[in-house]
């Protein structure tokens, strides 16, 4: 990956402005509750500029956000100066995730886990979470699914707002199974714009890849939804989300 996320940080909020975090983190919760499950800690994994982390912390959950990319903790930090009790933010590789602390539930939001384009690196990356959580914790994620993926292939997206011009296109490899998308970011500094490019790429994995892998890294109570929805994703699903847990000590 070419610099992902590096120019984009400043400006990833600006463009991402339609995400609607609180629904995100209300699903979350809509599962958490159905199970009778109540976490007294969580981590943020891939937590970008640190949106989903605030609203954990400001739930009163005390929360590490972990991510790959120093300039996005940068803006998480700044963005969660002012929550009690204050976020702990972490830079790591998922594949080799480390925890000062064992949590009760874990999140990876936004398509976070098909950024990891080895699938071996992905499974590691499972098994790290396992690791990490508590026993009884829980670890709930999205993903783009393989037919959102493959329908981006040749496809040129636009976002903009006053101060930020992004065009990306995408690029679908049936080979390696990864869509490849570059972005063209023009970004205004003063008088003057500045241009900047960044390549993001993202494995399509399919439900049972990754149901594969949950039952490996040790996960039960494995399931699988439709977007923010408590039904089976559907036939040309664009996301799904997974729960899967850690079982208790005996």
């Amino acid at each position: 990956m070419m610099n992902a996320y590096r120019a984009l940080a400043s400006s990833y909020d600006r463009l991402t402005c339609d995400v609607d975090y609180e629904a995100i983190v209300d699903f979350y919760w809509q599962i958490l509750e159905r199970d009778g499950i109540y976490p007294r800690t969580a981590a943020d994994l891939a937590c970008g500029t640190g949106s989903i982390t605030a609203i954990l912390a400001g739930r009163g959950i005390p929360t590490i956000g972990v991510d790959l990319s120093e300039d996005m903790l940068t803006q998480a930090w700044d963005k969660t100066q002012s929550l009690t009790p204050r976020p702990l933010f972490v830079r790591q590789n998922l594949a080799a995730l480390r925890l000062p602390r064992g949590v009760d539930l874990a999140v990876c939001a936004l398509d976070s886990l098909d950024y990891i384009t080895d699938p071996a690196d992905c499974e590691r990356a499972i098994q790290r979470v396992y690791r990490c959580l508590n026993p009884g914790g829980v670890f709930l994620f999205d993903v783009n699914t393989p037919e959102k993926l493959r329908a981006m292939d040749g496809q040129v997206f636009l976002d903009e707002d006053d101060d930020v011009y992004c065009v990306w296109r995408g690029e679908f490899e049936q080979t390696s199974n990864i869509l490849s998308y570059g972005m063209d970011l023009f970004q205004r500094r003063g008088h003057v714009w500045e241009r900047s490019f960044e390549e993001h790429r993202e494995y399509a994995y399919s439900r049972e890849q990754l149901t594969g892998y949950l039952k490996a890294a040790g996960f039960t109570d494995i399931e699988v939804f439709a977007d923010r929805c408590f039904c089976p994703p559907r036939e040309g699903e664009q996301r799904i989300y997974f729960k899967a847990r850690k079982g208790r000590i005996k």
